[in-house]
């Protein structure tokens, strides 16, 4: 392939993403599933124009699924809506947390029964567990003020768990001898769980607290038109998952985290200029000033990571496209993926969420939309840059590509609709 083919190619793919918002409308499937569906067009399998290989680009497909997640992530934080209530965040945690550990157990006791062993079952399980952020755009919250329950949960797991996968995917490495375990598992809960759990929210919320006053401070009190605040995102993302590398924390929950610190900070500061016009009739020139500021600046940096975050999610899609093989969607594979997202989501669900105070619709519907994607093709490419399936022996990587195209397609296909149906009973509710 030459370098103008290549030229013409690229060019034709940004167009086809800046058209994708009308003509997706006309086509029932996603522009991630139109975006996978090139890139396995484009790759070994059919035209040949881009060799792709897990086990040998490993490293590769990891920085790009890495940099999409991370991305992805931010934005989801700063649109959520900042809720103080524990009430709000209890389904969203559990979500997260126990519901992912329900999904692990199922898929690792499919994959005993399909005969992975022991250590490839619960490295398979963990990979497969967390839903995506990059590919939900369809069931997320769509701004700050989006007040739907079924929504913001589906969100802030997205959210969260790609942090909380994690410590499954640690442990099973460990299991197989490529990760520190500690004497009985001291070392993982110590450090695996509890410390970059926790380490990785506060520093998380820290970091983005810190440069988000420090930004209004800069404009508001010392009239210093900073500019160009939209890299604002990408220099958040990069101080905090640095700091996280370094810290040995988790750095997807750390830029999570950042994200919604932003948004509180922004929060913050409109509730005191509201406090201020509700009890002075001259409020404060100065709140309402870092008010206005903390408006904008919110709103240019969500403009700004969005607009990457589709981006991203192109080059990540297009790269899982041309990773898949034919020979891949073997009985095992689609017995597997079937039994992630029609056993193993909907138990998890239901078990999690029946003493919650979601309607059942919208059980329902969470229980259908568990999305994987990205999330888990970085998951899988970290495991093997650091040996895991290395030779490709145990058919995890095949497993997983199989399991995230096809939920890719069905939700793909699925969300617009459904989402839309469940749009119009909640206003027929309200009326």
């Amino acid at each position: 392939m030459t370098a103008a083919t290549w030229d013409i190619f690229v060019g034709a793919l940004l167009i086809l993403m800046a058209m994708s918002g009308s003509l997706l409308k006309t086509l029932p499937m996603s522009a991630a599933a139109l975006y996978l569906l090139i890139g396995y067009m484009v790759g070994p399998s059919v035209l040949g124009w881009w060799q792709l290989q897990i086990h040998a680009d490993a490293r590769w497909v990891e920085l790009i699924c890495e940099a999409t997640v991370l991305i992805s992530l931010f934005a989801v934080g700063l649109r959520l809506q900042v809720r103080t209530s524990w009430n709000s965040w209890r389904l969203p945690v559990a979500l997260a947390t126990v519901a992912m550990v329900i999904t692990i157990a199922v898929v690792m006791g499919v994959g005993l029964a399909l005969q992975w062993s022991t250590a490839s079952a619960l490295l398979l399980a963990a990979i497969l567990a967390p839903t995506d952020p990059v590919l939900a755009s369809d069931v997320q919250v769509q701004h700050e003020k989006d007040n739907d329950e079924l929504r913001f949960g589906l969100t802030a797991e997205g959210g969260l768990n790609d942090g909380t996968a994690f410590p499954m995917v640690l442990l099973a490495l460990g299991l197989v001898g490529l990760h520190g375990l500690g004497t009985g598992g001291i070392r993982w809960i110590a450090l695996d769980v509890v410390w970059a759990i926790t380490g990785g929210l506060a520093l998380g919320w820290s970091c983005g607290a810190a440069a988000t006053r420090l930004m209004l401070y800069l404009q508001s009190q010392k009239q210093q038109a900073m500019g160009m605040e939209s890299f604002l995102a990408l220099g958040l993302i990069a101080v905090t998952y640095g700091i996280a590398v370094q810290a040995h924390v988790y750095g997807f929950l750390a830029v999570f985290v950042a994200g919604l610190s932003m948004r509180y900070v922004q929060r913050e500061a409109d509730a005191e200029a509201r406090r201020q016009s509700d009890e002075k009739p001259q409020p404060d020139p100065s709140l309402v000033a870092t008010a206005r500021t903390a408006n904008l600046m919110t709103r240019e940096v969500l403009g700004f990571a969005k607009e990457l975050e589709k981006f991203v999610e192109l080059a990540a899609m297009l790269v899982i496209g041309c990773l898949l093989r034919p020979a891949m969607f073997t009985s095992r594979n689609l017995l597997l993926a079937a039994a992630l997202l029609a056993v193993a989501r909907p138990l998890s669900v239901y078990i999690t969420t029946y003493w919650g105070r979601w309607a059942p619709s919208q059980r329902r519907l969470a229980a259908w939309f568990g999305i994987r994607g990205v999330g888990s093709v970085y998951y899988l490419a970290y495991a093997v840059t650091h040996g895991a399936d290395s030779g490709g022996s145990d058919g995890i990587a095949d497993a997983v590509l199989v399991a995230v195209s096809v939920s890719v397609f069905l939700h793909g296909i699925s969300a617009t609709p459904l989402m839309s149906l469940y749009r119009a009973a909640v206003r027929h509710r309200k009326q």
